[in-house]
């Protein structure tokens, strides 16, 4: 995939050819191994496509957690390709409306184990471009518990927000334990 000249048309005919998105899942925990490996490593632009290809889709449809295999698959390549990753995929379920109680325990699981500190950066910067929910404030924890040094103007987006919706979360235990963790961590920048 890489020393071959695919531009994005044939790379998405490609996946699709392959079924990646049906293929069996441990089939591909192989073919994330056998990615990792490649050299010189994906571009960019051929690593959210195959981060869409391979788990879009699987990810949206969990009712149930993910299988071992799947989260071997996600874990690899997130590790390798967190960016585009990031990117693609959890741009994506955090904007799916509903409960999504296995996508958000996904992502948590994600951010505090596989994520790169920019990676993580990039998805609070993702959380607060949507509008706040219930289903969002775990993950929002998640970042926060990595306890990782924010630019201050992401800090003050964080803090300008949480401010912005308190009113909507007045009864929420999750707003509470989240704007407890950012003065916690944050009380020398938080005035």
């Amino acid at each position: 995939l890489t020393s071959l000249p695919l531009c994005h048309p044939q790379l998405e005919g490609l996946c699709s050819f392959l079924q990646l998105s049906t293929c069996p899942e441990p089939f591909l925990v192989r073919f994330c191994s056998w990615l990792l490996a490649l050299t010189p490593d994906l571009s960019y632009t051929s690593a959210a496509i195959l981060a869409e290809q391979l788990f879009l889709r699987r990810v949206l449809s969990l009712t149930q957690p993910p299988s071992r295999h799947l989260m071997a698959a996600l874990t690899s390549f997130c590790s390798k390709y967190s960016h585009p990753f990031c990117q693609v995929l959890v741009a994506v379920v955090l904007q799916e409306p509903g409960e999504g109680a296995e996508q958000t325990k996904l992502m948590c699981e994600l951010v505090e184990e596989c994520l790169e500190p920019h990676s993580v950066q990039l998805v609070l910067s993702q959380i607060l471009e949507v509008p706040l929910s219930e289903k969002l404030l775990p993950v929002l924890q998640a970042v926060l518990g990595r306890q990782e040094v924010l630019p201050p103007e992401l800090l003050d987006l964080l803090v300008l927000t949480l401010c912005q919706q308190a009113p909507a979360f007045a009864t929420s235990l999750n707003y509470a334990k989240l704007v407890t963790a950012v003065l916690t961590a944050y009380q020398s920048q938080v005035s």
